[in-house]
């Protein structure tokens, strides 16, 4: 979950770097650095913080900056506390290698003490510093050129990394290499950019390699690209593709924060993830991952959706769309608990992998599972080339755009977007959704992107109520049915961003303890839409009234009950009950939002996440 940059070209190193750990700092913001390289010397920077402190430490002797090669990195916490000593670049005991690294040694320990018995000093708490002095020894040991060693020692460790490493002494060289870890490589005529995410050169390079896991390649000044295999090193062809992401689409424009500007992009992701797969006059959907595989899908047993976090409570919505529209029975696991058990999967189960990044670690091993089960996978993703991407028997891209804020907020309904199609299509050619109701649905989610627009214009409103709220500890949130994986995703986002405590329920188990916490003090907000199970959601509005408890209720526009019990309503467009989660998310995202504004917290790079985990 950290961010490594790395440059070797003509230009000037320094600048490079900077702008490109700025753009990946929502991987990682505990701690940064630099090291530029200039003949056979170099000039290493690092310190606890965020980018903008290791620019205010460089500013002084910027000037001093000279290079055309070097590697940075921005860091989020695994071995060792944020700072300055466990900040990278690490340099190994003879100061003569440099390295940068994203990833967890999950052997670091046992490789630690048997370079402790070898005389191997270490300054820090980290796994990094083992790994670049492992590189050393065996480069010593066995009188080894550094890529060479490099592979070695890969070979050697357990774990996840993409590394990137220089030696002082041989200047003009980067090596880099990847497992379990995302690693692009921006390629021009006479440099190289390397970096986690492709983002962070596209003002220089459209050109990009990404690296598949078991891949290093040596850079080397003035030569081309040495693509080859970590086990064998056997040399490979480079495949190089074109990037098509947009420059604005990764600035914030007129917002303070990206999660503002995502939340409010969400119309035009949600009409791009339709766009050529739902064909609204004519009544058709068509998704090619689910077109060449028909017949699976059609004689499909049973369906687990798999996914964490954000993406997790997008599978709890896909489990009611495709029981409900398809009939087919859906289990939703999380990644991090289905990889270590020994589920019974078989080849008539369907595996759904969901993941923004493509990259995470639990579903990444998730996934391998699965397939080694002989179970046919389907990827849900949003990064185009990325590891479960690559993976998968079949799948759908998101078209969400680049998700900068770590808070997931497009991402998420872009998963919704993709599971109501997928559930849609499925249930057509499974004869389990009648064809007036299948009409029906592709009109209303056609309509979604302009009813998301009209919940956007209730941002003044949302942010009044916010003000009201943004001083307590707690929240309690509830819905019912498709609707409570909605309240689940708003208690999220409100800890994620704000840090106050906040709790997800079916507003059903509200009596069966949660009512426990009712008074005065305790907010609530319910979904409270008027279909699915309506009368009940007023009886449970009428249970935390009786108890003193504030409501801060999410109702269709033209309602009149709810509008009599609750302290505050914020109104969203009617539409079928099964889509009402694309809707009913909008306020819950601007309510977190417009809290922890309040409140002065950072609302892009909140306090001990990142927004990719790719480490378990």
């Amino acid at each position: 979950m950290c961010g490594i940059i790395g440059y070797l070209g003509y230009r000037q190193a320094y600048p490079i770097l900077i702008n490109g750990l700025k753009k990946l700092e929502y991987r990682g913001y505990d701690s940064s650095g630099i090291a530029i390289f200039f003949e056979n010397e170099y000039k290493l920077y690092k310190t606890k913080g965020r980018v903008y402190e290791l620019e205010k430490k460089i500013s002084s002797c910027r000037g001093q900056i000279k290079g055309t090669m070097g590697i940075g990195h921005t860091r989020w916490a695994t071995h060792g506390i944020p700072d300055d000593i466990n900040a990278h670049p690490h340099v190994s005991n003879s100061d003569e290698l440099i390295m940068i690294h994203n990833g967890i040694i999950e052997n670091y320990y046992a490789i630690k003490v048997i370079l402790l018995k070898n005389g191997f000093i270490f300054k820090s708490k980290t796994d990094t510093e083992v790994l670049v002095n492992l590189i050393e020894y065996l480069k010593k040991e066995n009188k080894l050129s550094l890529e060479e060693a490099v592979r070695i020692s890969l070979n050697e460790i357990i774990g996840a990394y993409s590394i990137a490493i220089v030696e002082k002494s041989h200047p003009g060289t980067i090596i880099i290499a990847k497992l379990g870890s995302p690693l692009s490589l921006g390629i021009n005529e006479k440099e190289f950019f390397v970096s986690s995410d492709p983002i962070s050169f596209i003002d220089y390079t459209k050109n990009v390699l990404y690296l598949k896991d078991g891949e290093m390649a040596i850079l080397k000044k003035g030569k081309d690209l040495d693509l080859r295999k970590i086990i064998d090193n056997h040399r490979l062809n480079p495949i190089i593709k074109k990037l098509q992401i947009n420059l604005n689409k990764i600035e914030k424009g007129k917002y303070k924060y990206f999660m503002l500007k995502e939340v409010y992009e969400q119309s035009k992701t949600i009409s791009d993830t339709l766009r050529g797969r739902l064909l609204i006059p004519e009544k058709i959907i068509c998704i090619d991952g689910i077109e060449s595989h028909k017949e699976i899908f059609v004689n499909a047993e049973s369906i687990t959706i798999v996914a964490c976090g954000t993406s997790w409570h997008a599978s709890l919505i896909g489990e009611y769309l495709l029981e409900e529209l398809t009939r087919i029975r859906v289990e939703v696991e999380y990644a991090s608990e289905f990889r270590y058990r020994n589920p019974v999967i078989g080849k008539k189960n369907i595996i759904i992998v969901i993941s923004q990044s493509g990259e995470t670690a639990d579903t990444l091993a998730a996934l391998k599972l699965a397939k080694k089960k002989g179970a046919f996978v389907f990827g849900i993703c949003n990064v185009v080339g990325s590891t479960i991407a690559r993976s998968v028997d079949a799948g759908a891209y998101t078209h969400a755009g680049p998700e900068i804020s770590v808070a997931s907020t497009k991402a998420f309904t872009a998963q919704i977007t993709v599971l109501v199609l997928l559930a849609l299509i499925i249930g057509k050619y499974r004869y389990a959704i009648d064809d007036n109701r299948y009409k029906f649905l592709c009109e209303e989610l056609g309509a979604i992107p302009e009813k998301v627009n009209y919940v956007l214009k209730m941002n003044d409103t949302i942010k009044k109520i916010s003000q009201l709220y943004h001083n307590v500890n707690n929240f309690i949130y509830l819905g019912r049915g498709i609707n409570f994986p909605v309240a689940l995703e708003g208690a999220l986002k409100l800890k994620e961003i704000s840090y106050i405590h906040a709790e997800g329920y079916p507003a059903a188990e509200m009596k069966h303890g949660p009512i426990a916490l009712i008074d005065e003090n305790m907010p609530v907000v319910i979904i409270a839409t008027k279909k699915g199970c309506y009368d009940k959601i007023i009886g449970n509005i009428q249970e935390i009234k009786a108890r003193k408890g504030k409501v801060i209720a999410i109702v269709n526009k033209g309602d009149i009950q709810v509008n009599l019990l609750a302290d505050h309503v914020i109104e969203i467009p009617n539409t079928d009950e099964i889509l009402s989660p694309l809707i009913t998310v909008i306020p819950l995202q601007l309510f977190a939002y417009q809290i922890a504004f309040s409140r002065g917290k950072n609302v892009d790079q909140p306090r001990n996440l990142a927004k990719s985990v790719t480490v378990e």
